[in-house]
């Protein structure tokens, strides 16, 4: 006895791949069924679907010209109306396109980041791959030429630094030497200071040492005989 079916439970597919793979099947049901309730009953049908990715997917039945028709009926029947605007058909054409252009952009952005990959050929993937290394090789040229400024950079503050280190070698070298310099001029003065001190008090020592004998060895003579002293003959000092 064959088994039956299992009953599936109604909820979102957390997997992406099977969601999708899903969505693809139960939307193709889906319009099969609506095509066949329109060719029995002879209904017009009209369908619209968007995927989680926001692209649309309708179908509408004969003998209806398109979604729009239909949606006009729709709005007769219920008196339903939409804002008033003059170029309308302009307007629900632009929507659709930037709709497309929209889808387009995420499923490529998806591809980009390695999602949604299971709809692509090999080609694509070759091309997506290429694609992915030419940016991959942009991105590190820029990133090697602000490498690049960074280090020059660091290289003219190291020049800079070391400009201003061999300046300040130099001064505080001038100010050692100037000082040495005045250090040596003032020991060399002290020095000659001291050599005169002790050169001209010898001197005077001497000076008065031989003086100082003579002060009491010499005496006045007068010239007049009877005032002469007979002791003092022979030095020749007399008065005039």
């Amino acid at each position: 006895m064959p088994m039956g079916r299992g009953k599936i439970e109604i909820k979102r597919i957390e997997n992406p791949t099977s969601r999708q793979v899903t969505f693809s099947k139960r939307r193709g049901g889906l319009l099969k069924k609506a095509n066949e309730l329109a060719v029995l009953c002879d209904a017009q049908v009209g369908v619209v679907i968007f995927s989680s990715s926001g692209k649309m997917f309708e179908f509408c039945s004969p003998p209806a010209l398109s979604m729009r028709h239909l949606i006009d009926r729709y709005q007769r029947v219920t008196s339903t109306r939409f804002e008033e605007i003059d170029n309308q058909q302009h307007i629900f054409c632009e929507i659709t396109r930037m709709k497309s252009e929209n889808d387009k952009l995420q499923a490529s952005m998806r591809q980009y980041t390695g999602e949604d990959l299971t709809s692509l050929t090999m080609n694509d993937l070759n091309q997506l791959e290429q694609q992915l290394e030419f940016a991959v090789d942009k991105v590190r040229a820029r990133k090697h030429q602000l490498l690049t400024q960074q280090l020059d950079n660091l290289r003219r503050k190291e020049h800079i630094l070391e400009d201003q280190n061999n300046h300040l070698s130099r001064m505080i070298s001038e100010n050692q030497a100037v000082e040495h310099a005045a250090m040596d001029q003032k020991v060399g003065d002290m020095a000659m200071l001291d050599h005169f001190g002790h050169f001209y008090g010898d001197d005077a020592s001497r000076t008065l040492l031989q003086l100082s004998p003579q002060l009491h060895a010499f005496r006045l003579q007068p010239t007049q005989p009877n005032l002469q002293d007979p002791s003092l003959h022979g030095y020749g000092l007399q008065l005039w």
